[in-house]
């Protein structure tokens, strides 16, 4: 989801190129960092940091899942039963308190195909996404849904440009190529971000007032 600061690299988050889908009146702030869990977002300062800049009337877009999975981590592992929904509650309830409107999201689908099946690893985390959503009555984009289904309809070879495909000997920081099945392409960001905004409008949520475009 976070901005890509290196734009030689075709590597992009989702949350990146949402503002080309949405009329400027919307201010989108994208604290979004790569490599982080809801532990270790929190441990790093990062949410009080968005709390602490949070006004009445904002709303907060909060997807997590990736690396809350990674048991080998204990800076970042927050288990699916437990800890991660755990503090899910705590960013939903405090940014209530700030009288802002929070929103879940589940985390989009690794392309990560066995065959022609894809294999959706995120699924419990994004199940309890949701299962958190609904007991604190806050708006859910299922984006491990929309976005699963869609790799699998494209299948492994129409899914690979929404994904890092690094070419032999074009980047210096990757001599042998680099092929990355998480990370999103520019195609990928921006597809993930018209999932995004076409869910605002399905729902008729208030920021869909704001949509500019649903496709680029």
């Amino acid at each position: 989801m976070s901005d890509k600061t290196n734009l030689a690299y075709p590597e992009r988050g989702w949350g990146q190129l949402l503002p080309d889908f949405m009329l400027p009146q919307l201010q989108v702030v994208n604290l979004a960092v790569n490599g982080r869990s809801t532990l270790r977002f929190l441990n790093e300062g990062r949410w009080q940091m968005l709390l602490d800049d949070l006004q009445a009337g904002d709303y907060v877009l909060i997807q997590f899942g990736h690396n809350d999975q990674k048991q080998d981590d204990p800076k970042r592992y927050a288990e699916v039963n437990t800890r991660y929904p755990q503090l899910l509650q705590q960013f939903i309830r405090e940014v209530k308190a700030k009288a802002a409107i929070p929103m879940l999201a589940s985390s989009i689908c690794r392309r990560n195909f066995k065959g022609k099946s894809l294999e959706r690893d995120l699924a419990a985390y994004a199940a309890q996404a949701k299962q958190q959503a609904e007991l604190a009555q806050v708006d859910f984009f299922d984006l491990q849904q929309q976005s699963c289904d869609l790799w699998q309809e494209l299948g492994p070879a129409g899914s690979q440009p929404y994904f890092i495909q690094v070419p032999v000997g074009l980047y210096q920081k990757f001599p042998d190529g680099k092929t990355d099945n998480t990370h999103l392409s520019v195609q990928g960001a921006s597809k993930v971000a018209q999932l995004f905004v076409q869910d605002l409008q399905k729902q008729q949520h208030q920021l869909a007032t704001y949509v500019y475009r649903v496709k680029l």
